[in-house]
């Protein structure tokens, strides 16, 4: 249990056991628990803008589940096309580590996301703007994800060191990972949910540009 306790610790740490060492059904299986448990506990609190009275009980179950939900589908949807474009670039041997350093990065991302809920409970007390709610989630989405970044970095520090190549595949890596992560965050919406509204696990009329839609909230806040 006190083992189990220190792993987000030295996750965050950027260990590199975590990629090199071990049983990779292991260390995949672990990491897969910290992404899940802390997605769980960041999703949470995300859906408990509109309280806890009523119906906006579900809110918090769904949103939790989302948040987990969210990294993994975006996970699944990504890795084929980076399996292809590594196994290209004559990387393919590799590509067991580089799948742990991926995972390794996603797990990374929920520590450092539940480390912030916190932060979004104090916001919720303070701004009980739905609009506001909704972009200082992102905020702390996106604030986590470039902690993630540094983790991905350490993770790939010998990937780069044996092949130059995954240098440039990284940078793949994450272009692909964003455009898929955004749009999957559109379609599995709502994470906060109106507090006026049904509370519903999707929404109607799910699938839609995550992009264009993402401009218009910045631009009604913006003008009020």
């Amino acid at each position: 249990m006190v083992r189990a306790l220190a792993y987000p610790g030295e996750l965050l740490r950027g260990r590199a056991w975590w990629v090199e060492g071990g049983e990779t059904r292991v260390r995949i299986g672990q990491l897969c628990a910290m992404l899940i448990l802390f997605g769980l506990a960041y999703g949470a609190v995300m859906g408990a803008f509109g309280g806890f009275t009523g119906d906006r009980i579900w809110q918090v179950w769904y949103s939790a589940l989302k948040v987990p939900l969210l990294l993994l589908c975006t996970f699944a949807l990504s890795i084929p096309s980076f399996f292809v474009i590594n196994s290209l670039y004559g990387l393919r041997d590799d590509f067991t580590r580089v799948m742990r350093a991926l995972i390794a990065t996603q797990a990374g991302l929920t520590v450092i996301l539940a480390s912030l809920a916190p932060l979004t409970v104090l916001w919720y007390l303070s701004f009980p703007h739905y609009n506001l709610a909704i972009l200082f989630n992102g905020l702390m989405f996106g604030g986590a994800s470039l902690g993630a970044q540094v983790l991905l970095q350490r993770f790939y520090r010998p990937l780069i060191a044996r092949n130059h190549r995954h240098r440039m595949l990284l940078r793949a890596w994450l272009m692909i990972y964003a455009f898929v992560g955004i749009q999957m965050g559109w379609v599995l919406r709502p994470f906060v949910g109106t507090p006026d509204a049904p509370v519903q696990f999707f929404r109607e009329g799910a699938w839609g540009n995550g992009y264009v839609e993402l401009f218009g909230i910045i631009a009604r806040v913006l003008t009020g």
